[in-house]
């Protein structure tokens, strides 16, 4: 099909996530190789947010076509009851990169529903109801996952289900008290989170589920000692700490997991996305020995169809011998040094931006209308005159492809991007802070 009938096909027979449908103008694809996308005119354009933050190893991976071509030729589906060589091989590869308390990995077909069957494996092991989850969280926007979201995209399951309560992140830059230290701002929600456990009654607190760095409502990095502290807070309680590493898993920090950073063995640890980079959907939840060992002589009441899907493990094993052939993590951390560096470049120089975070290649600007005031540039969970949407249009005509949430533009490029790339696109990010500034 030639570009205009792409457009036209798709704006007439699709429905758009998160989008009022009329007007919508996507951008018809010919092809992508590695960082970068091409039009049908031969426009080149750079994934800086790695579409969804899920395609870590870009585009045209040869290694993972070629393992999933071979495994289709095997055969393409067997029941989660069968013997699976694919779905065998990587379940075992998972434990063996994650902490030494994990047991056993439960396959689900993405993101969504891993935060769902981990929050029903913690209520099945706990025997309790109650589930904590934080105000600037995405979890998933499925009934059971966007229960468990804090932010607006959890408003259309409104009336929700009972039993779901939120608490507030060590948000430090948007907190109204000014503390004297990090350790302090973390002492004090902690303290909160506590005092909200006591009041909801800890007996009946099945787990806490906290992305491990907060994704899309502005890669919000826990305060030193946070983490820790809510592990203590959970073996205090008996609560099930379940870490969400969608979004933060499988290298995009520089780490093969976020929570790497921060000294903790959760419990349950949700991922998809970077398991497979999105070449076949695939999603998990990684538990460890001991509630796997409860589910020896007790029920596991989850199942899904395609659990485990032999082309989705066949492409997952491929992209972590990826990972591992090509020092991902090595590149990571030397190309993460290199963002970070241009990123507090861009919070000196511009107006319009109050902070910058960043791990890995794992990064938000956070824009403001006032350095002084902190005023964010847009109202929460509002855009009334278009003005994120209107940045990010700017980026796309220079050729810079990422995505806005709130009042921060999303930057987390390809796990495979070089230095010199980072600055022939942040170039362009620049151009487009500038003119922001002059309207300012």
């Amino acid at each position: 099909m030639k570009a205009e009938e792409i457009k036209r096909k798709q704006t007439s027979c699709c429905l758009q996530s998160w989008s009022k449908q009329r007007g919508l103008d996507p951008l018809p694809i010919a092809r992508a190789e590695g960082i970068y996308l091409y039009d049908f005119d031969g426009n080149r354009y750079a994934d800086m947010s790695s579409q969804l933050v899920n395609l870590n190893v870009g585009h045209g991976n040869r290694a993972i076509i070629d393992a999933i071509k071979e495994q289709a030729e095997k055969y393409c589906y067997l029941s989660p009851s069968y013997g699976s060589e694919p779905r065998a091989e990587l379940a075992e590869r998972i434990i063996g990169l994650m902490p030494d308390n994990m047991g056993m990995v439960f396959f689900t077909n993405g993101g969504a529903d891993a935060n769902e069957n981990a929050v029903k494996i913690a209520r099945l092991y706990t025997g309790r109801q109650k589930v904590f989850s934080r105000y600037r969280s995405y979890h998933g926007s499925t009934f059971g996952a966007g229960n468990l979201t804090g932010e607006p995209r959890r408003y259309p399951l409104e009336p929700g289900i009972p039993g779901f309560v939120k608490f507030f992140d060590p948000y430090l830059y948007r907190e109204p008290l000014r503390f004297g230290s990090e350790e302090a701002g973390c002492a004090y929600y902690l303290a909160k989170l506590r005092e909200q456990l006591l009041y909801e009654n800890p007996d009946n607190i099945a787990a806490v589920v906290l992305e491990t760095v907060t994704g899309s409502n502005g890669v919000i990095l826990p305060p030193k000692g946070y983490l820790a502290g809510v592990r203590r807070l959970c073996d205090e309680f008996g609560i099930v700490m379940i870490c969400d590493e969608v979004m933060a898993g499988f290298g995009r920090t520089g780490k093969m997991f976020a929570f790497e950073h921060f000294d903790v063995k959760p419990d349950l640890v949700t991922f998809a996305k970077g398991v497979t980079c999105g070449y076949v959907q695939l999603g998990g939840v990684a538990v460890s020995r001991r509630i796997a060992d409860y589910f020896d002589n007790h029920l596991l009441a989850c199942g899904l169809t395609y659990s485990g899907h032999p082309l989705a493990c066949a492409a997952g094993i491929a992209c972590l011998d990826f990972y591992r052939r090509e020092n991902i993590l090595e590149n990571v951390n030397r190309s993460g040094k290199v963002l970070g560096e241009l990123l507090e470049g861009l919070k000196e120089k511009h107006r319009c931006v109050g902070d910058v975070r960043y791990l890995g290649l794992f990064s938000a600007v956070e824009l403001v209308k006032s350095k002084e005031t902190r005023e964010p540039l847009v109202p929460y969970g509002k855009d009334p005159e278009g003005v994120m949407s209107g940045l990010i249009g700017r980026l796309k005509r220079l050729g810079f492809m990422t995505y806005s949430h709130e009042n921060m533009i999303l930057i987390a490029p390809p796990l495979i991007i070089t230095p010199d790339q980072l600055r022939e696109e942040m170039e362009k990010l620049d151009t487009v802070l500038s003119e922001q500034d002059e309207r300012l």
